[in-house]
């Protein structure tokens, strides 16, 4: 198991930006998660690619149905479950309440944890390019809209309201897992960096095939 060199309070296997690169370039599957706005999507797309990881939307493949109709709590869980025991992906998006299914398979978790303006501003980036559309990470069937109240607040109010939930999940279900927090684009984008150049495969990411 990797140990953690500079833990974090409620974060047990907290990470640097330099050993989750490690981790990632040999991982089997990875959780990106954190608030909407945020760049999960982003990131997740790019380890995709980068790592030929398959690309998981929890909005797209588990949660949402046409007309953004939610699907029903046990069918997300039992759809969640099924997509967790395929051998290599990389999952967008955050569902606190399915961490007890996805982080005992999970090698990295990512924490996108940019300031609530930047995760403003991306949503407003995002409403402003997909409006009236259906952005390629949704399901299909539930176009882009304009954000509501409930929405807004939710990113305003992460901090406060939804990342102790965050804390509470991940020390119940992922005590052992890596994980490392992203505040900026910046960051995000070094961490693919140095992913490119690391050491050769350990045991960190010897989980079940």
């Amino acid at each position: 198991m990797c140990k953690a060199t500079n833990g974090i309070i409620g974060l047990p296997n907290f990470v640097s930006h330099l050993e989750a690169a490690k981790i990632l370039a040999q991982a089997n599957r990875v959780c990106v998660i954190g608030c909407s706005g945020g760049g999960k999507t982003t990131l997740s797309r790019e380890i995709s690619t980068k790592f030929e990881l398959e690309y998981v939307s929890i909005d797209r493949d588990i949660r949402w149905l046409p007309s953004w109709r939610a699907r029903e709590k046990q069918q997300q869980r039992a759809i969640t479950a099924k997509l967790v025991q395929r051998k290599r992906w990389v999952m967008d998006g955050s569902s606190p309440s399915s961490f007890d299914i996805r982080l005992p398979r999970t090698d990295l978790i990512l924490w996108v944890r940019v300031p609530r303006r930047i995760a403003l501003f991306g949503v407003a980036k995002r409403v402003k390019r997909y409006l009236g559309t259906v952005r390629p990470e949704m399901a299909e069937g539930c176009p882009e809209k304009l954000p509501d109240r409930e929405f807004l607040s939710y990113i305003w109010n992460f901090e406060k309201k939804s990342a102790p939930d965050f804390y509470r999940n991940i020390g119940l279900y992922g005590r052992s897992v890596p994980i490392t927090i992203l505040k900026t684009h910046k960051e995000m984008a070094l961490l693919l960096k140095w992913s490119s150049s690391t050491a050769q495969p350990t045991s960190c990411c010897a989980k079940n095939p």
